[in-house]
C-alpha cells in the first residue's frame, strides 16, 4: 500500500475504534457473565427444580396450565409459554397486564406432568436482570438497541481497518512477536496487535451477529408488516374475539400440520409474534440447527381451525442463526469457557488499544503550565 492509503486505513482504524471502544467494554464485560447466565441463576438460587415424583399418567392439558396460571396472577393474560432444553418436565408461562406491555412482567414456572405452580423466579430485579439490560438496550428501549448495534457496526469497520493495516505491518515482524526491548509503547503496540489477529474471527462473528440481535426488534415489526399480514388477511376487519377455544385442541392441530417437528413455543393472541385472533404456535426439528428454527402454524384462536402455516423469511433466519452465535450456548460447557477466555481477551485488545490512543494523545499536547491552559479554555 502507498502512504497516504496507509493513513487514510489508520484514520478508518483510529476514529471508528475510539467512537466504539467504551461501548464494546461495556459489552464484553455484561457479556461475560450472560455467557454463563444458567450457571449463574443456580448459584444464586433463582433456579427452579424439577421435583422427582413417581408419574405414569399423561402430561397435564395446555388448558389447565393455563387456568393455573391465571388462578396464580388474577388480572394477568398470558403472553407466551415455553420451556427449557435443561427442564423438559417444565412449562413456563409469561404473563402481564396486557398484552401489549413492555414491563411488569411475571414468570409462572408450571410442572408439566402435574399443572402445580413449582415457582415464579423474580423479573425485572436482581444482577442478572441489570447485566442483560446493560448488555441488550442500556434500559433504553429500542434506541438503546439500535445504538449497541451501531457501536457493533462501527466494531466491525475497526476490524477490518486493524486487518488492512496489520498485513504490511507483519512482513517486519514474526507472527506474535513481541518486542520487549524496545520501550513500553512498542511493546503494548505489539501485545494489542498480536491480541487482535488471535480473537478476530470470534470478535468479527460476535460483532457481526451482535449488530442483527441489535436489529431484532425491528425485524420482527417488518415481518409482522410483510409475512404475517398476509397469513391473517382474511381477519383483518373482524373485532378481536371474546371466547377462545381449546389450546391443547389448537395444539393438537397444529402438531397434525406439521408432524415431523416438535412444540417450541406458544405466542397467545395479542401478542407481537401472532394477532388477535390466533394462537401463534412455532414448532422446530429436533437437530441441533434445526431445533433453533422455528416455523409458525396459525390457529385460530376461535375454533381452532388452522389458518395459514409458512416457514420464516431469510431475515429472521439469520437472526435465530445469530443467537446462539452471539453467546456461544450452543456447544456446552466447554465452548461457554472457549468463549469467556476469547471474551476476556478481547478486553485487554480494547484496553489496550483505548491505552495506545492516549499515550500517543499525550504527547501532541503542548507542554505549558496549567495556567495558560485555563485562561485559554475560559477564552
Amino acid at each position: 500500500m502507498t502512504q497516504q492509503s496507509i493513513r487514510r486505513w489508520a484514520w478508518i482504524h483510529k476514529w471508528s475504534s475510539l467512537v466504539c471502544t467504551v461501548f464494546m467494554l461495556l459489552l464484553c464485560l455484561t457479556g461475560l457473565p450472560l455467557i454463563f447466565s444458567h450457571e449463574i441463576h443456580d448459584w444464586l438460587g433463582d433456579h427452579i427444580v424439577t421435583p422427582d415424583i413417581q408419574h405414569n399418567g399423561t402430561m397435564a392439558s395446555m388448558d389447565s396450565l393455563v387456568a393455573t396460571a391465571k388462578k396464580q396472577n388474577p388480572g394477568f393474560v398470558p403472553l407466551y409459554m415455553y420451556r427449557d432444553d435443561d427442564e423438559p418436565l417444565q412449562w413456563t408461562i409469561s404473563m402481564a397486564k396486557t398484552t401489549d406491555a413492555t414491563s411488569g412482567f411475571k414468570y409462572v414456572v408450571m410442572d408439566a406432568r402435574t399443572a402445580k405452580v413449582l415457582g415464579e423466579p423474580p423479573a425485572e430485579e436482581g444482577f442478572m436482570y441489570i447485566v442483560f439490560k446493560l448488555h441488550v438496550d442500556m434500559f433504553a428501549g429500542l434506541p438503546g438497541m439500535l445504538f449497541l448495534g451501531l457501536m457493533g457496526f462501527l466494531l466491525v469497520i475497526a476490524i477490518i481497518s486493524g486487518v488492512v493495516l496489520y498485513a504490511p505491518f507483519m512482513r517486519k515482524l514474526a507472527f506474535g512477536e513481541i518486542r520487549h526491548q524496545r520501550g513500553e509503547k512498542l511493546k503494548r503496540l505489539d501485545i494489542h496487535n498480536m491480541l487482535g489477529i488471535v480473537t478476530l474471527s470470534w470478535f468479527l462473528v460476535v460483532g457481526a451477529t451482535g449488530v442483527i440481535n441489535a436489529w431484532s426488534d425491528l425485524l420482527v415489526k417488518y415481518w409482522q408488516f410483510d409475512q404475517m399480514s398476509q397469513m391473517i388477511a382474511p381477519y383483518k376487519n373482524l373485532p378481536p374475539p371474546t371466547q377462545f377455544a381449546s389450546l391443547q385442541q389448537s395444539l393438537e392441530v397444529a402438531q397434525k400440520a406439521e408432524p415431523a417437528m416438535q412444540l417450541g413455543f406458544i405466542a397467545f393472541p395479542g401478542t407481537a409474534y401472532t394477532s388477535q385472533h390466533h394462537y401463534g404456535i412455532f414448532m422446530r426439528g429436533d437437530s441441533p440447527l434445526t431445533k433453533r428454527l422455528f416455523k409458525p402454524v396459525l390457529i385460530d384462536a376461535q375454533t381452532a381451525t388452522l389458518t395459514d402455516s409458512r416457514p420464516l423469511p431469510w431475515y429472521l433466519v439469520a437472526l435465530l442463526v445469530s443467537q446462539p452465535l452471539h453467546f456461544g450456548d450452543y456447544g456446552g460447557m466447554s465452548l461457554k469457557w472457549i468463549w469467556a477466555v476469547l471474551d476476556v481477551l478481547s478486553i485487554i485488545v480494547l484496553w489496550t488499544g483505548l491505552k495506545l490512543w492516549w499515550k500517543k494523545r499525550r504527547q501532541y499536547l503542548p507542554v505549558t503550565s496549567k495556567r495558560p491552559i485555563l485562561h485559554k479554555a475560559i477564552s
